[in-house]
């Protein structure tokens, strides 16, 4: 191993175990999600969060924000809230030096670094659409000029699985732009009680901020810089092809409980998630495991359930371990 990508990889490791152990002053438990959005973070991608209400998650993204030092911009959606109110607009001045009317933008809060797009599925497909060249090009456009947005740039979007009036559930095409579909499961018990004391008491504690842009922009570039064998690359493509029911030779379960499949998008974001997660454990060598343990978040919003499975309450989840049980690996070499 090159000694400078052992050492950048040694301080990645030092800098992971430090975020955690900040966030663990504000919250209690939720390491698996924790972890799910460090991923996100470090692999340059955006989350999509799934919870019930009560759960942390706003507070989860407002300490993400406060330990890498950046700008956070919070945003709930709601029926009323239209493009321009994420996006920016133009409004018309009056230029003090020549005294004539002219067109000034003003940003909207879509110019920041983490956005938080809070219960995202309550505003209709129009306004969703705002963020989806935000999402993928990192720039915006309004007026007639596109601008570009500062890197990084985080979507953190949430959205609540139980109540479903008055939602707008999201295109297909958008969720395949989030890296990620984090599910938030209740607090255990000993959690739960640690959480209840500690919120019902005066208690005053305040995240220190472990990183900023330029470091965080510098491990971004060296998690892409980690090379991937062959076979766990092939491995990874082999999952995702394996989820499309027209695809020669997949599982006959595929056939009958899947009704569309994962792209090539899903794919880069197994290698992505898989090299971070690598990278967050101090390792060069990106490991099957590695794709295995980042599976359910990857592909779990790509998949569409059939008519069949969703009748017999087979989910997404299901269908993705039940495929990971049945692919194997390829051989070195």
């Amino acid at each position: 191993m090159n000694p400078e990508i052992e050492t950048q990889l040694s301080a990645l490791r030092e800098l992971h175990k430090k975020m955690l152990a900040e966030f663990a002053k504000i919250i209690v438990g939720q390491t698996d999600v924790l972890e799910e959005l460090l991923i996100t973070v470090f692999t340059g991608g955006h989350n999509l969060l799934e919870g019930v209400p009560g759960l942390a998650k706003t507070l989860m993204i407002n300490t993400l924000a406060k330990l890498l030092s950046l700008n956070f911009k919070r945003i709930q959606f709601t029926p009323d809230l239209m493009p321009s109110d994420i996006v920016g607009t133009n409004v018309i001045e009056e230029d003090h030096t020549t005294g004539k009317r002219i067109m000034v933008f003003v940003p909207g809060p879509i110019f920041t670094n983490v956005l938080l797009a809070d219960e995202i599925n309550r505003t209709p497909p129009k306004t969703q659409a705002a963020l989806l060249q935000a999402m993928q090009e990192k720039e915006v456009t309004a007026g007639g000029n596109t601008y570009r947005l500062d890197p990084p740039f985080f979507v953190l979007a949430t959205q609540n699985p139980i109540d479903q009036e008055g939602t707008y559930p999201l295109p297909e095409a958008q969720k395949d732009r989030f890296l990620l579909n984090t599910f938030i499961k209740y607090p255990k018990l000993a959690e739960e009680e640690d959480i209840v004391e500690r919120t019902t008491m005066n208690r005053d504690v305040e995240v220190k901020a472990v990183c900023d842009r330029d470091t965080l922009l510098k491990y971004q570039h060296l998690v892409r810089d980690i090379p991937v064998s062959k076979h766990v690359t092939g491995y990874a493509v082999d999952l995702v092809r394996a989820t499309r029911p027209d695809e020669p030779g997949v599982p006959a379960f595929i056939k009958e409980q899947v009704g569309w499949g994962g792209g090539p998008r899903a794919s880069q974001a197994l290698i992505h998630c898989a090299k971070c997660h690598a990278a967050l454990n101090g390792r060069v060598n990106v490991s099957c495991d590695d794709v295995r343990h980042l599976a359910l978040p990857v592909l779990r919003h790509r998949l569409l359930a059939s008519f069949a499975a969703e009748a017999e309450g087979i989910t997404t989840d299901a269908i993705v371990k039940r495929l990971l049980e049945t692919i194997p690996e390829r051989t070195h070499g």
